[in-house]
């Protein structure tokens, strides 16, 4: 496994700090590029996605150690950003929420826990599962995602090995061979951002294409913080011509971007 291969540097406990630094940023500035070449696998998954969800469906990400903690944070992220309910994506740990800041021991290793855990929000045909392991032979990863197959849920993966388990149970692949890691098998690092990055490009491109973005602007994003409100008055502004304070208040009296327009233009004509 290319993520398991010795790192390209050496003698790491000699290096000075701006040397630490700069050689993380070497390898991070590959990323991008890996990521790029795994566009035409994203695109397919996320159509697959897209219409799953557009049809009633939910989205979840399974996973273990960091891979897991990846999948939570990108979920957890949809709501506020764009308006969706909080079980329309899902992410699920091996182990249990307490394992998001604690190592479970051996939770990955159990082949049958990731559709028990599944199970436990009643996954059905409608929806779509993706797995995420760097490794791409995590059995917590392997035997959710054989399981759903059987189901007939939709399942993707995003892993960092080429030819994998993982990636072979998969209906929808997604390879990003990111290379050994800057501290030997170390996949929370290069790893862990590939693996970000493919599921930002994931999430942000079915709720685009869901309608949750209009021009370029987070019209249904909840209004949790001054910094958010604040921002959804501009974006009134912007689109009606109103003053911010009537933009402001027009938001707060209609809880969302997209609502406070639709009053505006109604009201206007």
């Amino acid at each position: 496994m290319n993520t398991e291969s010795t790192s390209r540097h050496d003698h790491l406990e000699q290096k000075d700090t701006f040397q630490l630094l700069q050689g993380i940023n070497d390898e991070d500035q590959t990323i991008a590029g890996h990521v790029a070449k795994a566009i035409p696998q994203i695109a397919v998954l996320v159509d697959a996605v897209y219409e799953k969800m557009n049809n009633g469906g939910r989205l979840f990400y399974l996973g273990a150690g960091t891979s897991g903690r990846l999948g939570i944070v990108d979920a957890s992220e949809c709501p506020p950003t764009f308006g969706v309910d909080f079980d329309r994506v899902i992410g699920l740990i091996a182990g249990g929420d307490k394992a998001i800041r604690r190592a479970v021991e051996n939770a990955e290793d159990d082949e049958n826990q990731g559709f028990e855990d599944l199970r436990a929000w009643n996954v059905n045909q409608n929806d779509f599962v993706v797995g995420i392991a760097a490794s791409g032979r995590t059995p917590y990863v392997v035997g959710a995602l054989t399981a759903c197959n059987e189901l007939g849920a939709g399942t993707g993966c995003v892993v960092c090995n080429e030819g994998s388990r993982v990636a072979e149970v998969a209906q929808y692949p997604i390879e990003i061979i990111t290379g050994p890691e800057f501290v030997t098998g170390s996949t929370r690092m290069k790893a862990g951002t590939a693996t970000k990055m493919a599921l930002n490009m994931i999430t942000t491109s079915v709720m685009i294409k869901m309608g949750h973005v209009k021009g370029n602007k987070m019209v249904d994003m909840q209004l949790t913080n001054h910094k958010l409100v604040e921002r959804g008055t501009r974006m009134i502004v912007e689109e009606t011509g109103l003053s911010p304070e009537e933009a402001r208040a027009l938001l707060l009296q209609t809880g969302s971007v997209r609502r406070a327009v639709d009053v505006h233009r109604k009201e206007k004509n």
